[in-house]
């Protein structure tokens, strides 16, 4: 099906832009409470997932924090514990409707999982949390309904993260969730220097690895766990985040998956129903020196324009932030020091990296929300324990420049930041950050990016069962991009796909790949502006 939006306009091209700028915007006055004790509970540094996504359908990105609990009970035992959910009411004013939504939840949450699992055109979440994770459904009047046992979901013991993907190409949202280690707080030995009563997080090779698991939606509200059927629980890790992409384009999503001090794993997808773990053989198991690193954060993208998604993982200060380029034939290499990426963090530990276009320019940058996991390192060490936030700009496709300089507002910045996400929350066509501070207020950081660069989103409706249409994948001229909604660490950004345009005013052609192979393609759209684009019924093949 060929859609016609207007004019043949001028060849899409990108356009060298100055720089990339962000000011610090009034955020939500969200707290993340994540409850440090003297017993250095391993959860502590562990919290600070946000999710991004328009739970009441006005047009507007909403914000969603997960946030801790009274430990070692893991209950919230008072306000300031609850989950929080700001309703965008536009220029940067939120409202809390926690309470009304019903959203304030139950353990010590790490992150969220945003997608429509029941295909009713109303997002619903998943929240990460110690002692189980829940399953909360949008009955689209403002309020959610927790459906974890009704929908079968028992996850565990701790997951850190999860993510929604269509595994099966079922046109249904399907459920998967990253778990971390086997820690509790019975469980939790005595680390650091004793000889100078120097108590510090323990190291995650204290505990045993747990696996992850995988929930198939049935598509009438509930869901069977698939981990062992697939193979996803034979191949325990300790996973930090999880990332989707069809990475070897058999038209099945692939699951990457960051483990904490451990080889990280790369499900590859085989079109059955199960999948095979090839992170050692694909080259994205281990950086270049060949050792595990503290992997946090992924990103699965297409960075360099060669339409083959790319992954990015954030790590601790001298880890490098390996950058898995796609080499195609099914292998990565890494390309942290060819994009020049490695010597600029150099000294950065990096909780939270995500890969977009904040310049419009035609090519994805990388924002890195920064800190280190140990609040005692600088104790130790020369790390620092909090730290600036980061924003790499691509100047060519191939390589990076630091740009945090430039930025007064970031670089003066320096807290024990956690999750982040991306929207354009002021829908001026540029692409904002949301980061979560341990202890702190969270961070909206506006982009007032200089230059006339355009841009255009769009927005995608799948047919029912899948309305998001995660893992669609969009293509204007060379650039990728895939709709998902997992993004960086424990956090989602469920947004229109967004592409930067440089001086192109016109689009000569979208192509738009639908989770179920279906192809369709729209002529001469024009820029600046939110494309709408319905998946037909009937389809034109």
């Amino acid at each position: 099906m060929i859609l016609a939006l207007g004019a043949a306009g001028c060849a899409l091209h990108a356009q060298s832009a100055p720089a990339i700028r962000f000011e610090a915007a009034p955020g939500p006055g969200f707290i993340l409470q994540n409850s440090p004790t003297p017993e250095k509970y391993l959860a502590e540094t562990m919290t600070g997932g946000l999710a991004v996504f328009d739970y009441n359908n006005d047009g507007r990105p909403d914000l969603l924090f997960a946030n801790g609990a009274d430990l070692p009970s893991f209950r919230k035992t008072d306000r300031k514990y609850w989950n929080r959910l700001y309703r965008n009411d536009g220029n940067w004013r939120f409202t809390d409707v926690t309470e009304t939504a019903g959203l304030a939840g139950e353990g010590y949450a790490f992150g969220a999982a945003v997608a429509d699992f029941d295909g009713d055109r109303k997002v619903d979440v998943f929240v990460a949390a110690i002692p189980a994770g829940r399953l909360y459904r949008n009955r689209g009047d403002g309020t959610f309904e927790d459906v974890t046992a009704r929908a079968g979901i028992r996850t565990g013991p701790w997951t850190v993260a999860a993510g929604w993907l269509d595994y099966d190409r079922d046109g249904r949202p399907d459920l998967f969730a990253a778990n971390y280690l086997d820690w509790s707080p019975t469980n939790n030995p005595w680390c650091g220097d004793k000889v100078r009563d120097l108590r510090m997080y323990c190291h995650p090779g204290h505990f045993r690895a747990t696996p992850n698991q995988l929930y198939r939606n049935r598509g009438d509200g509930t869901f069977e766990d698939v981990s062992a059927r697939s193979g996803i629980a034979r191949h325990p890790g300790k996973a930090m985040s999880v990332a989707f992409a069809d990475y070897d384009l058999n038209g099945y999503p692939d699951i990457f998956v960051t483990n904490d001090a451990i080889p990280n794993s790369l499900f590859r997808n085989r079109g059955d129903g199960t999948f095979e773990e090839v992170a050692m053989n694909a080259g994205v198991a281990l950086a270049t020196h060949g050792r595990p690193i503290s992997s946090m954060s992924a990103e699965f993208r297409d960075y360099n324009n060669d339409g083959l998604p790319d992954i990015l993982v954030t790590a601790l200060a001298g880890e490098s932030f390996p950058l898995f380029r796609n080499a195609g034939k099914g292998f990565f290499e890494d390309a942290a020091d060819q994009s020049r990426l490695a010597g600029l963090v150099t000294r950065i530990s990096g909780w939270c990296g995500v890969i977009a276009d904040f310049d419009n320019d035609g090519r994805k940058d990388i924002f890195s929300a920064n800190a280190h996991v140990n609040d005692r390192i600088s104790d130790i060490s020369s790390d620092r324990y909090t730290l600036a936030n980061s924003v790499f700009r691509n100047r060519d496709g191939n390589t990076f420049e630091d740009l945090t300089g430039a930025n007064p507002g970031l670089k003066s910045d320096v807290h024990a930041h956690r999750g982040c996400a991306v929207a354009d929350f002021d829908g001026d066509g540029r692409l904002d950050v949301a980061v979560s501070v341990l202890g702190g207020a969270a961070e909206l950081w506006r982009n007032t990016s200089p230059g006339k660069a355009h841009w255009v989103d769009v927005d995608l409706r799948g047919p029912r069962g899948n309305s998001d249409a995660i893992g669609a994948v969009v293509r204007i001229g060379a650039q990728t991009n895939e709709r998902t909604s997992s993004a960086g660490y424990s956090s989602a950004s469920l947004i229109p796909v967004h592409f930067g345009l440089g001086a192109s005013t016109r689009i000569p052609l979208i192509e738009i790949r639908w989770p179920d192979g279906f192809v369709e393609r729209l002529e001469n759209a024009q820029a600046d502006r939110v494309i709408l684009v319905e998946e037909p019924e009937q389809k034109a093949r």
